[in-house]
């Protein structure tokens, strides 16, 4: 190899000049020095990109998240909950003197910053360390949530029904503001097993809207890998007065049969579904009202006798599945649908159609709200009746709880109550959420150890980071 050659291996610069010496070559000259100068430009944007790129995953590892302890997603009360349940006096007067002039609301966009970043809120939260027991994990349930306001009464719900061997589907309104329906959100991002419903519906008060957004969420959960063994519909003034392991032990009793309300009509609750109903405009919170027309409706099809209930069950995963592809019941959804609130007659006539898993005959006797487990309700007028008085406020003449009723309603012996509201009453949620957490706990320790095990560990665990 001659001395040039090798000069230019070594400087390939020399070799560019002495090619752009040739007149012949001026042409490829130009050319090689554009792309000498594009090449710099390029290799000089690369680097810089790239120290970016490190700069930002550094900052990432190092800045951490922010410690669980500093954290209050959920305004909590200095209240000692035994003694609301022993109605002390004392404590009692004190939870007064919070509802009076101490409540704190809980921002829905404190709830969409939260699930913003979903490992904090998990932590936060205590879902990671939520246990499953055996039983539970062999009897996964499923919730149908209708939901269309307070975003972070919703998660409370939900942090209390939850295990990660059951499966949720939201349905929140199309009418919900942004801010709910992104709160909602971040909830199905941040939680595997809680998903949004795949069609949402423009909900109307008494209309066919409510039942279907509950048939629209049993459709989904139907489709869920997940192999529930009950469904349980629920809304968000509603909760839970059993712990989870507790409630799969008393749905394991009902053996298929299923859990609601089914009473015959009174002549005035017939005509709901015996004459034609149309939408108005209505001049209060519910903007339209179905209102009754002077058009008599057909007899339900087939022959269908009519009983009536309310919106809310707990049905199996059988029922479900032969309602879903029914002939008859697909015929009775259509013609209930210009009928007014159809949610309180349609399950309640579906579970008496003969040869349904987990038929109620319709020779057997009324099974009242109060016989029914699935949800306890107190209207003003059976108070001091059939149940104590309402220690919270009425709307509709249904009772918001108070903290009073803390121990009646967690040893009257239903499953789910409405109506909460933590503007009229928080201290009845944090001592709820309390004493079911406490339930949980001891009857998983009896169920399985290794649970308990796991839970103490998570204990220690969160105490030395806390150090």
């Amino acid at each position: 190899m001659s001395s040039d050659n090798e000069s230019d291996l070594i400087n390939p610069l020399g070799s560019v000049r002495r090619m752009c010496a040739d007149k012949t070559m001026t042409y490829k000259c130009s050319t090689l020095r554009l792309r000498r100068k594009f090449f710099s430009v390029f290799l000089s944007m690369l680097t810089f990109s790239f120290l970016l790129l490190i700069c930002l995953m550094f900052s990432y590892i190092t800045e951490p998240l922010a410690p669980v302890h500093d954290i209050h997603p959920v305004h909590k009360y200095n209240i000692n909950c035994s003694a609301i349940y022993d109605l002390d006096p004392v404590e009692a007067g004190k939870a007064l003197l919070i509802r009076q002039k101490q409540v704190v609301e809980d921002d829905d966009d404190n709830l969409i910053n939260l699930t913003s970043n979903c490992p904090v809120f998990l932590q936060s939260r205590g879902y990671n360390d939520v246990c499953v027991s055996e039983e539970e994990k062999n009897f996964p349930l499923a919730y149908s949530l209708v939901v269309h306001k307070y975003a972070w009464m919703v998660e409370r719900l939900l942090k209390a029904t939850y295990s990660p061997s059951n499966i949720y589907c939201i349905h929140y309104d199309q009418k919900s503001s942004a801010q709910f329906i992104s709160a909602m959100e971040g909830l199905a991002r941040c939680l595997p097993n809680v998903f949004i419903a795949s069609k949402r519906e423009f909900v109307i008060y008494a209309s066919i809207s409510r039942l279907k957004a509950d048939l629209n969420c049993l459709s989904d959960l139907l489709q869920s890998d997940v192999k529930w063994k009950y469904v349980i519909n629920l809304c968000g003034q509603d909760f839970p007065l059993r712990s989870n392991i507790e409630l799969v032990s008393e749905l394991k009793k009902l053996n298929g049969s299923n859990m609601l309300e089914t009473s015959r009509p009174s002549k005035l609750k017939k005509e709901r579904f015996a004459f034609h109903h149309e939408l108005k405009d209505a001049s209060f919170e519910y903007q339209k009202l179905p209102v009754r027309t002077k058009e008599k409706k057909s007899p339900p099809p087939h022959g269908i006798e009519m009983f009536i209930g309310n919106a809310y069950f707990v049905l199996s995963r059988d029922f479900v599945v032969y309602m879903n592809s029914s002939a008859v019941v697909k015929d009775f959804l259509a013609w209930s649908e210009d009928t007014y609130s159809p949610d309180e007659h349609f399950w309640a006539t579906v579970v008496r159609l003969p040869g349904v898993p987990g038929e109620v005959p319709r020779s057997q006797p009324d099974i009242t709200d109060l016989m029914s487990k699935a949800r306890l309700v107190k209207w003003s007028y059976l108070e001091e009746n059939l149940y104590p008085q309402c220690t919270g406020t009425h709307v509709r003449s249904v009772c918001i709880y108070g903290a009073a009723e803390l121990r009646w309603l967690l040893n009257y012996g239903h499953w789910f109550a409405n109506k909460f509201d933590t503007k009229v009453d928080p201290i009845l949620i944090q001592c709820l959420e309390e004493k079911l957490e406490e339930k949980q706990q001891l009857f998983q320790s009896v169920a399985s150890p290794t649970c308990h095990k796991k839970r103490r560990d998570a204990t220690k665990q969160s105490s030395s980071s806390s150090l």
